[in-house]
């Protein structure tokens, strides 16, 4: 009998509409510092959104040129901000129903949902499949794999919160784009790293993104 080859096991990173494309980025990029290999599916909707807040068109045609440019740039859009090496993402079109992900027998470890608009958490939350990103966070959640979802709306109304503990009593992660600044942030990316350290940590990847608390009152406003 032939042994077993290892297998790419990837994460699935899902972007969808609401705004925070700079949150996906940064959690993009600490998935592959860390190793980790990726499958990115950007919904429709978030395409928009990616558009004006980065002027970057993200295309099917040419998505590892328009990723390596959105990945390459920091919060405040400075292009050539980060140095970035895409050549382990693997990208499926959020039409394409029949992608790999969209079935329990691909293997992968979890899906990350970052951020998370409030119409993908109803679509979540009620199973409704409407296009790759739904399917897969469904399909995560049946075979009992991790997935974090990182909503960004705020006020939340009655009906969203609902949404949201129904994805807790699922087994999901709710972990709303929230910023702390007790680790010492100075700029802007220093708060978005925050939130896409915190997506790492739920999801048990290493990252160095921030300061983690030490149990020292002022210890963010020292240096390490």
């Amino acid at each position: 009998m032939e042994p077993v080859q290892a297998q790419r096991r990837p994460w699935v990173v899902g972007v969808s509409g609401a705004s925070g494309t700079p949150y996906a980025a940064a959690v993009l990029r600490g998935l592959l510092a860390a190793g980790e290999s990726v499958d990115l599916v950007v919904s429709r909707a978030s395409r928009l959104t990616l558009l004006d807040e980065t002027g970057i068109a993200f295309r099917d045609a040419h998505w590892r040129e328009d990723l390596a440019e959105w990945l390459s740039r920091g919060a405040d859009g400075k292009p050539g901000t980060f140095p970035v090496d895409v050549s382990d993402v693997r990208h499926w079109a959020a039409g394409d129903l029949a992608a790999g992900p969209s079935s329990g027998s691909y293997p992968v470890k979890g899906m990350l949902i970052v951020p998370a608009s409030t119409a993908c958490v109803a679509g979540v939350a009620l199973g409704l499949s409407k296009d790759l990103l739904q399917r897969v966070a469904s399909v995560t959640l049946k075979e009992r794999r991790p997935l974090v979802v990182a909503v960004r709306e705020t006020p939340l109304n009655g009906q969203t919160l609902k949404h949201l503990v129904a994805l807790d009593e699922a087994g999901a992660v709710v972990l709303p784009a929230s910023p702390a600044f007790y680790a010492g942030a100075t700029h802007i990316q220093d708060l978005v790293d925050f939130v896409a350290g915190r997506v790492l940590d739920a999801a048990g990847v290493p990252h160095r993104l921030y300061r983690r608390w030490k149990g020292e009152l002022g210890g963010g406003s020292r240096a390490d």
